[in-house]
């Protein structure tokens, strides 16, 4: 069990859409709309597990158009969630995003989310804790999988409230906004690229 811990703790704190996205919604919006939007991933993120466990999700994804289309889904969801967090608050010529990242948007995220399947596989099917009783296993892993995948996304949310909390200057603070929704760009640029290479 502890190395299906460990597996959990390194692939879920590694950057991806989701725990990106939750930094970035904390530093451009607080902490409140953070956690909403984290309790949206949360949610998500239980239906892509239910779909691997039961094998939804591989005869779906089985489908190469299915699969382009999930993949230019998340795509555009992701460009559009950085440009709303790029432009939360800046007094450029763009319009301000008037509402924040909620629950709703973070359940839409993980469904259309390719690392939070690849992750969910990798862990779901691996890593054999209870060989002869699966649905044993798969009710711990569960538990394990959430008691560490909650504290992560949380503490990015916390981490992108204190940037917000630092009172920088309106320029520094757009700055952090750029960052944060240039970090989600290269994840998606490096999402594109495997796909094209794959």
């Amino acid at each position: 069990m502890l190395t299906f811990a460990a597996a959990v703790f390194f692939l879920i704190i590694t950057p991806g859409p989701g725990v990106l996205s939750a930094a970035g919604v904390g530093a451009a919006y607080g902490m409140r709309s953070g956690l909403r939007y984290v309790l949206g991933l949360f949610i998500g993120n239980i239906l892509v597990i239910l779909a691997v466990v039961t094998g939804l999700a591989a005869l779906v994804l089985a489908n190469p158009l299915v699969r382009n289309v999930l993949f230019a889904l998340s795509t555009a969801y992701l460009l559009y969630l950085a440009m709303r967090i790029a432009f939360a608050g800046s007094t450029l010529a763009f319009r301000p995003a008037q509402s924040e990242p909620g629950v709703l948007a973070g359940i839409l995220l993980q469904p259309i989310n390719p690392k939070a399947y690849a992750v969910n596989t990798a862990l779901f099917s691996g890593f054999a804790i209870f060989p002869d009783a699966l649905v044993v296993e798969a009710i711990w892993k569960l538990i394990i999988v959430n008691l560490i995948w909650v504290p992560i996304h949380v503490l990015w949310v916390w981490l992108g409230v204190r940037l917000k909390a630092l009172n920088l200057a309106p320029h520094r603070q757009r700055l952090i906004n750029y960052a944060m929704a240039g970090s989600m760009l290269i994840v998606v640029a490096l999402a594109v690229f495997a796909e094209l290479r794959g």
